[in-house]
């Protein structure tokens, strides 16, 4: 059978990855890290890293996607944190191992691959969100921030996830920065688990999220092999955040202590942001300490 340029590439285990054609449209303008000097304070800032244990996403036609989070979204702001100097833990749902959309991996940029290959370990070995939350340990104590990297695989588990949810409460409660890009935010459905959203904790927030209707464009060039049978920016929309985009760019948005980014192309400016607010916030902090 032959395989057009826009049909999804059929993977040996039977999922699908995109195809050739879609991977081209996406990764053309992918972004690259930019160097920047960051400030260094004297206590260490530690990042709470969190990522998809899953990659197996059916579509509406039964098709499976491998997914996971993407690479470019995941390590160009982790590029970031590094040279910050800035200590960064994985974690997954269950301590399985971390899914990464691979096929994305932008082979022939030196930073993405030096940066991959010093996490790598803790990629294949993250620490269990669920054994953290069991333990009683409290992230306020431990961490100055928490990540929710993007990838369709932030869709799989993550929103329904009550350990998640406990830890987004008990981050937005002490007001530490809480980071997510692209299809990350879909995580925050956690928050509704059990109240139906009825206390949502991010309604009236601003946000730069993937947009739903590019979603369901992808098929027709076969970044996915069929429809998604949800919308998590419907979602979140219904349940009171402002999405300010309605495209899949660069925008990135902080509204109190919640940043958020639209794309893999915003990744990089993401990146920036993020660093230099948890940093701000940590010098902020440690003045009123001494007050």
């Amino acid at each position: 059978m032959i395989s057009l340029p826009f049909s999804p590439s059929k993977n040996i285990d039977g999922t699908y990855s995109p195809s050739k054609l879609s991977l081209k449209l996406t990764s053309k303008s992918s972004p690259k890290y930019s160097h920047i000097n960051y400030d260094k304070i004297s206590n260490k800032i530690k990042i709470m890293i969190i990522c998809t244990e899953e990659d197996h996403f059916k579509m509406k036609n039964n098709k499976v996607f491998l997914t996971g989070n993407h690479p470019i979204e995941l390590l160009l702001p982790i590029l970031h944190f590094d040279r910050a100097t800035f200590d960064i833990d994985i974690f997954t749902p269950t301590g399985k191992e971390s899914k990464i959309e691979m096929w994305a991996f932008p082979k022939d940029d030196e930073n993405i691959l030096e940066i991959f290959q010093k996490y790598k370990s803790k990629f294949e070995q993250p620490k269990s969100l669920r054994k953290f939350v069991q333990d009683d340990e409290k992230v306020q104590e431990l961490y100055q921030a928490i990540f929710i990297p993007g990838g369709h695989g932030a869709m799989l588990g993550l929103p329904f996830n009550n350990d998640l949810k406990e830890i987004i409460l008990e981050s937005h409660f002490h007001d530490l920065k809480i980071l997510s890009i692209c299809h990350g935010p879909a995580s925050f459905l956690s928050l509704a688990n059990g109240d139906e959203g009825s206390s949502f904790i991010f309604k009236g927030y601003k946000m730069a999220i993937f947009p739903d209707w590019v979603d369901k464009l992808t098929p027709f060039i076969g970044y996915l092999p069929g429809h998604i049978s949800w919308r998590y920016g419907r979602q979140l929309k219904d349940f009171g955040v402002k999405v300010v985009n309605n495209k899949a760019d660069s925008t990135c948005v902080i509204d109190r202590n919640v940043i958020t980014g639209a794309s893999p192309l915003a990744a990089n400016k993401f990146g920036i942001i993020s660093t230099k607010e948890i940093i701000k916030s940590q010098l902020i902090k440690k003045v009123n300490d001494k007050i």
